[in-house]
């Protein structure tokens, strides 16, 4: 790279320069002129927080094994740059040859959080793409999403060439190899974009037509050409040993929110947790071979010079090896002077053996997510845990030395009442009353626990049990909040509890956004063209503009959030098949309703509709235990 798009001077006036540079360690430039493919990978939000996310690492790593294809990184300016590439007119570039986004053939933005919309049409805008995917010509890049928010891409639809729905090991080389032989033969984009649209997973938004009853619900969703699948299904790699994995992830300059290396020891999740999508998007567990992930440890600490090794999964204490992998990597991490990060333990999965191991290189507080206060609502939300195993859990980790615990709450669940809130400042104080019984004066570190609850608001996702549930109006989330501050203050411990809680407003619109159709498209275009983008930025969030622009839409919050929704009507999502079937949400939701639970994957087959993966835990469900049955895990 002989040049940067910036210059010296105005990297000289931004805050972290560093940012929009290039020649990361590991980063990878090839000779433009000797790949047929560019395509650039974008997280919308700034360059920390995108340079973390383990899915474009792995997608880079994939794209740049390719010798036709060059994969390169591009990030939400920050706000200072963003102004003075306005005012200057510097097209937005990508870090590895600082070449301008509109000269690339593809834009793959990863969506992993609604509140980052605006932030899409800043990169659009910024490239000089135009926003509307329609009035896109040949010279500009076909823009593909990924990632969790496309399993209700219909909000940001009017934006994208196509959506990739589901894990991006599987299509892309067959999309690109398409690409290719569609611009030799010069087929044009909308030919090229209508035999995507036959390709499994790969959703283009353009070819699809709804139809609105009056009050606002969908009365059809069709394709508008024969061929079109009606219903796209979820990609998935079954074999998640031997796939692509980033062996030498890129090594930011400045410090990133995940600033470590990143081991992904399985995918999925067998708890079934009501609230949670991941927990139903990722089905069936996959497990990664325990001696694959000692090699790649390894390498990629070798490969990035990192101090810090993170274990990454949905539960990280339901991996079957855990224990032998965890001491490998003690052996490693103390010879390398290493620290280990075990992110997603479960409260009742916590060993005291783990914790002294693990608190050997570096003490840090502990996590734990009860997410309910009381019993009965951890069993509407399915949690699975009781009362007397999240105490035996914290007293476990005080015995192990830790005196710093955070606890994770969410208000507004469905059926929740005045005395399951009040459990929330009840547990929190029995957490703490654990602690002086358990150790004793001479041993307590600064003589005193500090447990610090925090919660979250409700927020309904598609392809849960709960997204049909109504939530909670800005007021009724700020009154619980009350609530709960309240009866923390009439514990005896409540010197020991410290309360924290999220900004109601905004999440009434991430569940807005979460569950919304395409005539949002055009409330975020407006709020956009008014100055909005860094929504997930609370200093930057206008929550009074966004219900303007909604009202001057003729839409609201009560018809996207606030009303429970019958099981019969068409959800903007139906066109999806993410594994797990309607039939079984319904279960669940009703299950929830009667305050029922469900066994989690390794007890017992729910018949979830995942087994049709032939794969993961649910062949070894078939193996260990009596055939199941129709429609699987």
């Amino acid at each position: 790279m002989e040049r940067l798009a910036l210059s010296d001077d105005i990297l000289m006036k931004i805050e972290k320069p560093e940012r929009y540079i290039g020649h990361e360690v590991n980063s990878v430039v090839k000779n433009k002129e000797d790949v047929k493919v560019r395509f650039v990978m974008c997280f919308p939000d700034v360059y920390e927080i995108g340079m973390s996310h383990l899915g474009i690492q792995i997608l880079y790593d994939m794209f740049n094994s390719w010798e036709d294809v060059w994969c390169e990184r591009v990030y939400s300016p920050w706000r200072d740059l963003d102004a003075v590439m306005r005012a200057e007119k510097i097209p937005l570039f990508a870090l590895e040859s600082q070449d301008p986004i509109r000269e690339f053939d593809f834009l793959g933005i990863t969506i992993q959080y609604e509140m980052c919309y605006t932030n899409i049409l800043q990169i659009l805008d910024l490239s000089g793409i135009p926003i509307n995917a329609s009035d896109r010509g040949e010279d500009c890049p076909i823009v593909i999403g990924g990632g969790p928010c496309t399993y209700n891409p219909e909000p940001i639809a009017d934006f994208f060439d196509l959506f990739y729905i589901g894990e991006g090991e599987t299509q892309y080389r067959r999309l690109l190899d398409l690409y290719e032989e569609c611009k030799e033969l010069r087929l044009g984009r909308k030919e090229f974009l209508r035999r995507a649209a036959r390709i499994p997973g790969i959703y283009a938004p353009g070819f699809y037509e709804v139809i609105y009853h009056e009050d606002g619900t969908i009365k059809s969703f069709t394709p508008t050409e024969e061929g079109i699948p009606a219903t796209i299904r979820k990609e998935i790699e079954m074999d998640v040993s031997d796939t692509y994995y980033p062996m030498k992830p890129v090594v930011p300059f400045i410090k990133v929110t995940q600033d470590r290396v990143v081991l992904e020891i399985q995918r999925g999740c067998i708890r079934g947790c009501r609230f949670c999508q991941a927990g139903q998007l990722y089905r069936p567990v996959r497990e990664r071979d325990v001696e694959t992930l000692k090699q790649w440890a390894i390498q990629m600490l070798q490969n990035t010079g990192h101090e810090e090794i993170s274990l990454s999964s949905l539960s990280s204490s339901d991996y079957s090896k855990l224990p032998e992998l965890i001491n490998f990597l003690m052996e490693e991490c103390k010879r390398k002077h290493t620290n280990i990060s075990l992110p997603s333990l479960r409260i009742d999965a916590f060993s005291l053996d783990v914790m002294s191991k693990v608190q050997d290189v570096k003490k840090s507080s502990l996590t734990f997510a009860p997410e309910a206060g009381s019993q009965r609502l951890r069993n509407v939300i399915n949690k699975g845990l009781t009362e007397e195993v999240i105490l035996q859990g914290a007293a476990l980790a005080f015995e192990g030395g830790w005196t710093r615990v955070k606890l994770y709450f969410m208000l507004g669940l469905p059926t929740e009442t005045p005395e399951d809130i009040r459990g929330i400042a009840e547990l929190a104080n029995k957490i703490a009353a654990t602690f002086f019984d358990t150790v004793p004066k001479e041993k307590r570190v600064n003589g005193k626990v500090q447990i610090v609850a925090s919660t979250s608001f409700f927020v309904p996702k598609p392809f849960t049990p709960f997204q049909w549930a109504s939530q909670c109006t800005k007021d009724e989330f700020v009154e619980k909040a009350y609530q709960t501050r309240a009866a923390i203050s009439e514990q005896l411990n409540q010197k020991s509890i410290k309360y924290n809680w999220h900004e109601a407003d905004a999440s009434v619109l991430e569940g807005v956004l979460a569950r919304g159709d395409r005539k949002l498209c055009e409330v975020i275009r407006r709020v956009y063209a008014e100055g909005s983008f860094f929504d997930a930025w609370s200093e930057y969030y206008d929550n009074e503009r966004w219900l303007r622009v909604m009202e001057e839409c003729g839409l609201s919050t009560e018809f996207y959030t606030h009303r429970e929704r019958p099981l019969d009507e068409i959800l903007p999502w139906d066109f999806i098949d993410c594994g797990v079937t309607k039939e079984f949400l319904k279960r669940e939701w009703e299950k929830a309703q009667r305050e029922e639970t469900s066994a989690n994957c390794k007890l017992k087959c729910q018949g979830c509709g995942a087994a049709r993966f032939g794969g993961g835990i649910c062949v070894e469900h078939q193996i260990q235990s009596a055939p199941l049955t129709t429609g699987g895990c």
